[in-house]
């Protein structure tokens, strides 16, 4: 399991697409429930093993096209760092990674599984989450519309095979009442450099919350946004089809919130470029030269660099290697990389190298003097 995922680069890091300077990734997630049982929180334990059961040996069943295929993972069969790396790679929630249901009970050794499509990653479905079914969907870029495709397609490969909680009322029924009517959720990830600099993050934060939108940290709900990138997502589905919500967020909101990122940035290279360039050249040195680094730190420099590179202030690195960074940089997989288990000080030692090693510039070769 863990090299099949590891080898593959992810599809969220790719670094190209529609407002790609801005958007890191778009993502779309369905929340589903089989009829006949409880939700997860209500349902018993054996419940919730015949729930994982009947999901897994869908998924497993289903066709994809070649050369994709599901990769099953037990949660509560493998280690905690096999866990980690599938929620470092936004694969599935911390949340699922702990076997903690919504209502505070479960554990570790809570019966749920994560399908994950292999080779580029961009398919995941968890089960027994807080709903028995969460299936998303990850591009790079602005791509909410193309995501909610993809998503569509493989949410019907498992109805074809499962009976999903429905009302024809208030349509799909979910664990939380936010959820309930299409069961979808939008997103995207945010990179805003220049909105934190400029001092307008926290007035577009407010906005946002206004819109009725959460706006979360690099790794959800509950986690914090070293390096200034942000998740915002739809709160409410309830009362509202697909297209009304992917309109609203793709061709509304999101581009606003993209052109002030862009205005921001411009100022700051027109009237400010003095504490932009001392910034970001500040952030690349302490990257190059460093010789102890934790995660946080990490990413706020590697952040900077990349602001660097797309405002081309940077031009002897790209940002397809900042985003191998920002992923290489991480706890489970920084050790996967070297191998074997390390302590934490021994983690910030090797990200440190590892960074130098990455960002590093070789010198020219001398030349024999005439």
């Amino acid at each position: 399991m863990q090299e099949a995922v590891f080898a593959n680069n992810a599809e969220w890091l790719k670094g190209v697409g529609n407002a790609s300077d801005v958007v890191m990734s778009s993502r779309v997630r369905l929340a589903r429930n089989i009829a006949g049982f409880p939700f997860t929180t209500q349902a018993s334990r054996a419940d919730r093993a015949h729930i994982l059961e009947a999901i897994r040996s869908r998924i497993l069943n289903m066709k994809t096209q070649s050369p994709t295929r599901f990769m099953w993972i037990d949660l509560h069969k493998v280690q905690r760092e096999d866990r980690d790396l599938l929620v470092e790679r936004q694969l599935m929630s911390r949340q699922h990674a702990r076997g903690k249901l919504s209502n505070g009970q479960g554990g570790l050794d809570e019966p749920r599984g994560v399908a994950v499509l292999i080779p580029d990653e961009r398919v995941s479905i968890m089960v027994n989450e807080e709903d028995h079914i969460r299936l998303q969907t990850m591009k790079c870029g602005l791509a909410l519309g193309t995501c909610l495709q993809e998503a569509n397609a493989y949410d019907d490969l498992v109805e074809e095979g499962i009976d999903y909680a429905y009302h024809p009322r208030f349509g799909y029924l979910t664990a939380c009442p936010t959820n309930v009517g299409t069961g979808l959720r939008l997103s995207v990830m945010l990179h805003l450099p220049g909105l934190k600099m400029t001092g307008e993050l926290e007035k577009v934060r407010r906005a946002a919350r206004d819109m009725g939108l959460a706006v979360r940290g690099f790794y959800g709900e509950g986690s914090e946004s070293p390096g200034e990138f942000y998740q915002i997502s739809n709160q409410t589905t309830l009362g509202k089809s697909d297209e009304m919500l992917l309109r609203e967020m793709e061709q509304d909101i999101i581009p606003k919130v993209v052109g002030y990122e862009r205005t921001a940035r411009k100022n700051l290279l027109t009237n400010r470029r003095e504490l932009l360039e001392d910034q970001v050249w500040r952030a690349l040195g302490t990257l190059r030269y460093a010789r102890s680094m934790k995660t946080e730190e990490a990413m706020e420099l590697l952040s900077l660099a990349r602001l660097g590179v797309i405002c081309g202030l940077i031009d002897d690195t790209t940002i397809e290697r900042v985003h191998t960074l920002l992923l290489a940089v991480q706890p489970t997989h920084l050790q996967r990389t070297l191998g074997r288990v390390l302590t934490q000080q021994q983690r910030r030692t090797e990200r440190a190298d590892l960074i130098r090693r990455k960002l590093t510039v070789s010198d020219e070769p001398t030349r024999d003097a005439d």
